[in-house]
């Protein structure tokens, strides 16, 4: 029975995205994922029997949003997706408060395949302006909110962009057009709070590897912060223990089932759980690495089709409203926390290894539809310790020849400056002692992987070189991108490529004469 449960979700990954079989028996939806009775049908989704909200409904509602509460919503477009659909932006707020805001910003649908996460960010929108219970928020909050990050995918519901993009690995390289206007957006709002929604797959084809007839996830949501030793550790902190910490208990009041993120991979035959990341590609790390409060929200939903679809969208809804009242409260210590960890200094870690340990998880047994704890090992993120280390510059200096490097870091908020004259420094050049580059694309992009020695030279920089300070609130991310063995690097994705033995473009200043 378990070879032929292995042909079946080998079937399913075979099927295309617009007619994904569903893998959830009704029995297990009935058990253990009823729908939610809760919502009223105002979403363009909810308002009709089969698939989800498209682009036309799309426009069409916040349109009605603007039109309705003209006062507290304005609408902009931030860009195009490859197929040429407009992405809208909305923003949110009591313009007549004159409480200092807190900028909170929100995304969905940035996986085309992950449906609720759209819906129900356009059902919180809706809510916040119709429901007496919530407009206090907009007294002090400023809300930026991209329901519909990926468009083209969406449309079609696929995971990916048009180009066969995962925007969610494209955060660091920015090789798609809407990874640009999306991180652009971002940048020039340049929030306090992030929120990244988004569904998991409770059937992973490894699952169906474990237990005696394959196992599926059992929570109803999992919370994605950043285990980036470079995320100062106040940040870190505040995010788990209030943000997070408050939505927990929310979930647990709505007896909803939750986990810190967990996904599977192959480690020399055992298949290990990764927790939490600290990867800068994704969302998660690289909305943290400039400073902010950010979570990525994974609600069990992947494949799914409209089963529980009301549970997702209430899932997603909670999660929001949680978050916003949260950053309501406590918006003067998000602040401060925010100043302190601009101030703090100390070490880079380049790269970092993750904890590996034993522990046990909840899972729903395919067998038996029970409830079964399964012992797994378990790489954490969370628990992340520094392996390169290196100290912190003052300054980073780019040749003026590498004025992609810098649209790059402008785009990911960092600010960057060019000298005014012809300066010499003493400085610390990067030389390859190591490479190696995989010949296998990954995301379109040959990744290099590289060892590098710092030695002191004395350079006679040319008027035009770009200085970047480290001295700013993005800076976390600047190391993250700069240092070349990061493994999110512009030198690890390809963008900047090299040789061994070469001397890279980019060097380090202690300090300006």
């Amino acid at each position: 029975m378990k070879k032929i449960s292995l042909v079946i979700i080998c079937l399913f990954s075979a099927i295309t995205t617009v007619a994904q079989l569903n893998p959830q028996s009704k029995k297990i939806t009935e058990r253990y994922f009823p729908d939610a009775d809760s919502l009223e049908n105002v979403t363009p989704a909810l308002q009709k029997k089969r698939g989800f909200t498209d682009y036309d409904e799309l426009t069409t509602f916040l349109n009605t949003l603007k039109s309705n509460h003209s006062k507290y919503v304005t609408i902009s477009y931030i860009g195009e997706s490859q197929k040429g659909y407009k992405i809208p932006m909305v923003r949110l707020t009591n313009p007549n408060s004159t409480t200092e805001k807190i900028k909170v910003w929100m995304q969905g649908g940035l996986h085309g395949n992950e449906p609720a996460s759209t819906e129900g960010v356009l059902y919180l929108l809706y809510t916040l302006l119709n429901n007496p219970k919530y407009s206090y928020l907009l007294d002090k909050i400023d809300l930026a909110v991209v329901s519909m990050a990926n468009i083209d995918g969406y449309l079609k519901q696929s995971r990916y962009a048009s180009n066969g993009l995962d925007l969610n690995r494209d955060q660091t390289k920015l090789m798609a057009p809407e990874s640009i206007v999306l991180k652009k957006a971002f940048s020039d709002f340049n929030p306090e709070v992030g929120i990244d929604f988004h569904e998991y797959n409770s059937y992973r084809r490894d699952f169906y590897k474990m237990g005696s007839f394959g196992i599926a996830g059992l929570y109803d949501i999992m919370f994605l912060y950043s285990g980036n030793p470079n995320v100062p550790q106040n940040m870190r902190t505040l995010t788990d223990s209030l943000f997070v910490e408050n939505a927990r208990q929310v979930l647990t009041k709505n007896k909803l089932r939750f986990h810190d993120y967990m996904s599977t991979g192959d480690y020399h035959g055992e298949i290990q759980f990764n927790q939490g990341s600290s990867n800068a590609r994704s969302s998660a790390t690289s909305y943290a690495l400039t400073n902010t409060v950010s979570t990525l929200i994974e609600v069990r939903g992947v494949n799914l089709g409209r089963t529980s679809f009301k549970r997702r969208m209430a899932t997603t809804f909670l999660i929001g409203m949680s978050y916003l009242k949260t950053a309501f409260e406590n918006a003067d210590l998000v602040k401060n926390e925010i100043i302190k960890a601009q101030k703090l200094n100390g070490d880079i870690s380049v790269t970092s290894t993750r904890e590996i340990y034993k522990d046990s998880i909840e899972v729903i047994d395919l067998d038996t539809n029970d409830l079964m704890k399964m012992e797994i090992t378990v790489r954490d993120a969370w628990k992340s310790k520094p392996k390169l280390v290196r100290n912190k510059p003052a300054f980073y200096l780019i040749d003026s020849s590498h004025k992609e490097l810098i649209k790059k870091l402008n785009t990911l908020g960092v600010k960057t400056e060019t000298l005014e004259n012809d300066t010499e420094y003493e400085v610390e050049a990067y030389q390859i002692t190591l490479y190696d580059r995989n010949e296998e694309l990954f995301e379109k992009m040959n990744r290099q992987t590289v060892e590098t020695q710092l030695t002191n030279k004395t350079i006679q920089f040319s008027k035009g070189t770009f200085i970047i300070s480290t001295s700013q609130k993005n800076a976390p991310i600047i190391t993250e991108v700069l240092e070349p063995e990061a493994p999110n690097s512009f030198v690890s994705f390809g963008v900047l490529e090299t040789e061994l033995n070469n001397e890279l473009p980019i060097y380090r200043l202690s300090k300006k004469n």
